[in-house]
This record gives structure tokens, sequence and C-alpha cells, in this order.
């Protein structure tokens, strides 16, 4: 049993508060919330006190889509740096993808990289399986052995099922075990022929400019064809489907119109998505779009269309990124980006960025936590919404080993203060 907390003087968010009270924690769950009450009027004498001094309590943040390359790429990210990363942005859940070495493609896999990642220090760690074995395309006999509470996403993220066929198989298996399938919606012949315009943008760089404009076209189109079609083999397999890091106009209209035939659709939208635009040299996949995309994601967010903000963290080393590989760290930075350009912006509140980084995650994959309510998970993040930061990946305060993130030398709104998983703490700054 661990030592009961209570959180005093704390102003308190989350999807439906915002408050000042105070927080009693027992036992690993929220035991009870005082709204609008002062301290004086609390008594636990046997809690531990924690005088939060006017900061903001919320639900620990939610990351449905990271990669922490643990096994087979570890010298780019492992599970014990990665989690640090996690835990120092206020996250104390956090989904991987299978994109790994070996390819997680079984339960059996999945389980052993939670059990790795089950210590007190650790964010709450959940492996996602691969749709096909070994990303091969062809084999879904896997996903039959699957039970969401231990494995709640099955996804081939940073691949797609070629085959719509075996597409529709795997999805038929997911609609009976209850598994979210998450779609990396990325049309294979287009990205690869985007690709090779990457690729001899790199040679060319007096033509650079032109080729990526090509590819950016192509892999916008690669987004659109196979969001339209995941979403149709979802319908007829009456699945539930996630589509992953959308960015387009063209996807989230495809989503929208998905949500008004049926029940069972989400998706996500990452912090880079949304504060940078193609403008940025920076290589990630899906690209960065243009202003007007950026916009529409926004009010995909105000409107309820986009259920979730999602990192995406996908550290790579120098080399890596010199070479062109795509996507960045950037889980450590996540809240005080979103909080800059969504709150502070005036297009969210608070309590709407709560949701989409805490409740509608949890929601999604079937979690007690997410809301300062009476027996969910003690998941808590303490921070200062007002506070600016500089985000430095250089310094010694920057967790993951991935350096590289479009967001360093940047001024952000937002301090991680401390960071709970059930009562425990795993950050404090």
């Amino acid at each position: 049993m661990s030592e009961p907390l209570l959180f005093i003087n704390a102003r308190l968010v989350d999807c439906d508060t915002d408050t000042s009270g105070a927080l009693l924690v027992r036992d690993g769950k929220i035991a009870a919330v005082y709204h609008d009450l002062h301290p004086a009027q609390v008594e636990h004498p046997e809690a531990r006190v924690i005088d939060c001094g006017g900061a903001t309590l919320m639900p620990a943040f939610v990351d449905m889509h990271a990669h922490f390359r643990d096994p087979g790429f570890t010298y780019k990210e492992d599970l014990e740096s990665g989690s640090r990363a996690a835990a120092a942005g206020g996250f104390a859940t956090v989904v991987l993808m299978p994109n790994t070495n070996p390819v997680i493609s079984d339960r059996a896999a999945s389980l052993a990289v939670r059990a790795r990642a089950s210590g007190a220090e650790f964010p709450d760690i959940f492996q996602s399986v691969s749709l096909t074995r070994g990303f091969g395309g062809t084999d879904t006999s896997a996903l039959v052995d699957l039970d969401p509470s231990e494995t709640p996403i099955a996804t081939e993220d940073g691949h797609e099922v070629a085959s719509a066929a075996v597409m529709l198989d795997a999805m038929r298996i997911c609609a009976k075990t209850g598994v979210l399938v998450c779609c990396h919606c990325e049309d294979p012949s287009l990205a690869e022929r985007a690709r090779e315009l990457r690729t001899a943008a790199l040679a060319d760089p007096g033509n650079s400019a032109a080729l990526y404009t090509k590819a950016e076209r192509l892999l916008r189109l690669a987004e659109d064809t196979l969001t339209y079609r995941n979403l149709a083999l979802a319908e007829e397999a009456g699945c539930r489907v996630h589509i992953d890091h959308l960015s387009t106009i063209g996807s989230l209209a495809a989503v929208r119109a998905a949500k008004q035939r049926r029940s069972g659709v989400s998706c996500e939208v990452t912090p880079h998505h949304l504060a940078l635009t193609a403008e940025s040299p920076e290589i990630v996949n899906p690209p960065l779009r243009h202003e007007e995309d950026r916009m529409a994601l926004i009010r995909g967010l105000s409107d309820g269309t986009i259920d979730a903000i999602a990192t995406d963290h996908a550290p790579h080393t120098a080399e890596d990124k010199q070479a062109g590989a795509p996507g960045f760290s950037g889980i450590q930075a996540a809240f005080p980006v979103c909080n800059t350009v969504l709150v502070k912006a005036g297009h969210l509140s608070l309590s709407a960025l709560s949701r989409l980084m805490s409740a509608n995650p949890a929601r999604l994959l079937g979690l007690d936590r997410g809301r300062l309510s009476e027996g969910l998970d003690a998941d808590l993040v303490l921070l200062d919404p007002d506070k600016t930061v500089t985000i430095d990946p250089s310094s010694e305060s920057w967790h993951s080993r991935g350096k590289n993130c479009p967001y360093a030398g940047k001024e952000y709104r937002g301090e991680i203060l401390a960071t709970f998983r059930r009562g425990q703490r795993i950050f404090v700054f």
C-alpha cells in the first residue's frame, strides 16, 4: 500500500473541471476531489500533504502513439530513456509502436516488452502488435490471441497493409477481440515514389525544393486514398478504427463523414502538425502540410472530429537524420507546444486540451484514468501553464536519446513540475 497523498492549493483542471481545490490519493486511486475549498477545510491527517502553491493539477497525459525503438534500435532510444522523456513530458501512459527489430507481432512479444517496463519508475507502457506477422502483409493469425486489456492496439505503423483483402481479414478479427485497429494511412506505391523524390532531393540541393514539393503532393494523395479505403473496410468489418497522425484536409473530411455514418471511428493529430507547416525543413512522415491544413486540424479539434493528440515520438541519431530518416523526438515538448499553439493562441481551453491529451485517449484505450474523478487511477501531472520554457535537447534535462527536435531553441508556454503514476512520483522538475 502506498502512502496517501493530499494535494492542496491546486488549480484542478480536467475535461470537465477548471477550479481551485484539493485532491486525495489513496492506494493509487483518486479517493476524493474537493472543489473550491480552503485547505483548512480538508482534513486527512494520515496523508502526506503536497502544497501545489497554485500550480495546475491535471490528469497525466496518455500517448497513443510513440516509438521507443526497443528492441533492436536502442542506440536511438530504449525503454528507460523513452520512459524518462515521457514522464518529463507529463505522460503516465504510453502505447509503443511495433516497428522494432524484431517486429512485435504477437501477444507474447508484446507482453515481454510490457514486463520489461513494469518498474515503479516507468509510465504505464503498452506495446502494440503488428496487423500482419513481421509486417509481411499476409499473416493475420496472431491477432486472434490478443486481449485489449493487455494489448489495446494493433497497427502496421510505419507501413501499410497493401492488400485490401488482408486488411479486411485483420479488421474482422479485431472486431471480434475488441482490439483497436490503428491505421498509418499511406499508399505504399505512392509513398515509394515519394521516397525516390526525397532521395533525389538530398543528392541535388539546387533542385531540392521542387523535388520535395512533388514528394509532398504524392504523400498527400497517399494519405487521403488509404484513409478512405481503411474507413470503408472498417465499416464493412464492424471494427473500431483509429486514423493515426491525420494531417490533411481531405483525410479530415473523410473521418468527419465516417463519424456521421457510424460509431467506433476516431483519429489523432500530432503536436508538430499543429505547430509547424511545410515551410519547416523537418522531414517527418506524414510530412508537414500547409497553413490551411494546420488550421483545418485545429478546427477539427474544436468541433470534436479529432479525438486525440498523440506525439508520434520518433527519435533518430544525427546520422539517421542526415540520411533523411523521417521523425524526431517530441514527447517531452508535447504539452508546452500544444498549450502554446492551442490554448494560449485562443483556439481551445485548457480543459479541452486535457480532453484531447488525457480523457479521450484513455477512453479509446479502455483505461480507468484521464479525468480527476473518484475511483480512477491517480495518474497526475503538476504543471505551470504560464511559465515560458525554451526547448533545449542538448541540456541534461532532455531525457530522450534523440536530440533532433524541430522546437529546439524556441520558446513555449508550459512547464511540467511533476508526474505521478498511480500516486507514485515518476518525475520531478
